[in-house]
């Protein structure tokens, strides 16, 4: 009969080493694989009762390390790790392959009349807002009116930008007015992740010592984790938005898309597919999902109150979201 399984493996933290890019990489390959959001409501539930289970010692019988690292990549894949809630489909990170793949490939296939950039680029928008409130860091609510605010601030600035650089291009050549798209999702997200998640920095996110006790909220905290999403999104898509436009180029000269040029989107969303394949979770592995910061460069009083009550703590630590 084999042994039970101990109640001592740490699922609190990823299965691979987060100090370290390739560790990170490992992690977030397994994160934002698409097939997990084609798991059913049984398998997520199953998942997510496996994991409640071993984290009150309660092990399911039967169950190997493999099968338990599994069920955390499930929970991870579908459940908030500060709310715990059950995330919105495509706001999850195992949804953005696919999203991201439909969405840019349109917009860089339908790039070249106003209504239809307007179209595309409030489709995106719309999407990022979703998934920028879906891996918000912190478990404070945020309410409907600061929602609605968020993404209509955020939507109407990503669109007016995407439409000012199509503006100044007209008089380029096609291969530049190609990178129009790249440029006003780059310059959207400045705008739409802290837009969305203002909150964060108005009241901060919750900071926490190494051994995972809560210390309080930290807009510097917020500023930091914020700004680390920000170059993440935008080096994540620019192998997707800055590949295919080359090899279009080159493409739409040839006979065959001359021939049938209705097949230019499907092409152009598979290319870019095959980039986000690879650009999504080797960027989100570029800083660790727990990050950190010295106590220092905290606020002044909140410096003061840690120094007070947890003496010896030098680093906080926090979810900077994804």
């Amino acid at each position: 009969m084999a042994a039970e399984l101990s109640t001592s493996i740490n699922i609190k933290e990823p299965r691979w080493d987060q100090s370290t890019f390739v560790g990170r990489a490992k992690h977030f390959f397994t994160v934002t694989d698409p097939r997990n959001i084609l798991l059913t409501n049984e398998q997520l539930a199953h998942a997510h009762k496996i994991i409640t289970d071993y984290r009150q010692g309660i092990v399911s019988p039967g169950l190997t390390e493999d099968e338990l690292w599994r069920a955390k990549y499930v929970f991870d894949s579908a459940f908030h790790p500060d709310t715990g809630e059950k995330m919105i489909l495509i706001g999850r990170m195992s949804a953005q392959v696919p999203m991201n793949m439909t969405i840019t490939g349109c917009m860089m296939t339908f790039y070249k009349t106003t209504p239809a950039v307007l179209f595309w680029q409030w489709i995106n928008q719309s999407f990022n807002a979703i998934v920028n409130y879906t891996n918000r860091s912190g478990d404070a609510p945020i309410t409907v009116g600061q929602l609605g605010t968020a993404y209509v601030s955020a939507t109407t600035g990503a669109v007016a930008t995407a439409l000012g650089l199509n503006a100044l291009t007209k008089h380029v050549s096609p291969l530049i007015g190609r990178f129009v798209p790249f440029a006003a999702v780059a310059a959207a997200n400045c705008i739409n992740i802290p837009l969305m998640r203002q909150r964060e920095l108005q009241h901060g996110i919750p900071i926490t010592d190494e051994n995972d006790n809560r210390l309080g909220e930290s807009t510097k905290a917020a500023q930091q984790a914020i700004s680390q999403v920000v170059v993440s999104r935008i080096l994540m898509a620019s192998p997707g938005m800055a590949i295919p436009p080359f090899l279009m180029n080159h493409l739409e000269k040839k006979a065959f898309l001359r021939k049938f040029p209705w097949m230019s989107a499907p092409i152009q969303v598979s290319l870019v597919g095959f980039c986000l394949v690879f650009a999504t979770p080797l960027c989100c592995a570029l800083f660790p999902q727990k990050s950190s910061m010295s106590v220092s460069r905290l606020e002044p009083e909140l410096q003061e109150k840690i120094r007070a009550n947890h003496p010896g703590v030098e680093r906080v630590y926090f979810n900077k979201g994804l």
